[in-house]
């Protein structure tokens, strides 16, 4: 199981210098938490930070910041952990324990956006595999009554 196979390649994207204003558009438009900022290089579309709605609310609104003259990399922090989509879902699942991360951008190898995978992501993941183990014990259990009627 690897990264890029669970990620959600639909990633709404924000430039740093855009407006918190303009994210929180886009957040409500497509009823999301977040925007992944990104930055240019190249050919590709480098994430460079995420701003939640927490940020939002933490970091302008909470600070009496005027939202519409805010851009985003006013309130962003530039400690971005990402994830190569080749990278094993498991080992991804720590490195976003030890960052205490819930959402994390997965990258190709040139560093450029692939999609981003979210705690809730995973939790479907390991749902499914629980249910198939669940499975599992019940189809023995049902063969194990048949064979010894």
């Amino acid at each position: 199981m690897l990264a890029g196979e669970y990620c959600n390649r639909d990633v709404i994207i924000v430039g740093k210098t855009d407006s918190v204003v303009k994210a929180a558009k886009l957040m409500r438009k497509y009823h999301v938490g977040d925007v992944l900022v990104i930055e240019p290089r190249h050919s590709e579309r480098v994430p460079i930070g995420i701003l939640t709605d927490r940020d939002i609310v933490i970091g302008a609104i909470a600070n009496d910041l005027d939202a519409n003259d805010t851009i985003v990399e006013d309130i962003i922090s530039f400690k971005m952990v990402t994830v190569n989509e080749n990278e094993d879902l498991m080992i991804t699942i720590k490195r976003m324990r030890v960052n205490g991360i819930r959402r994390i951008p997965v990258v190709n190898k040139n560093g450029g956006l692939v999609g981003i995978l979210a705690v809730d992501d995973v939790l479907d993941v390991i749902t499914e595999q629980l249910v198939d183990i669940d499975q599992i014990i019940i189809k023995e259990q049902k063969i194990e009554k048949e064979l010894r009627v």
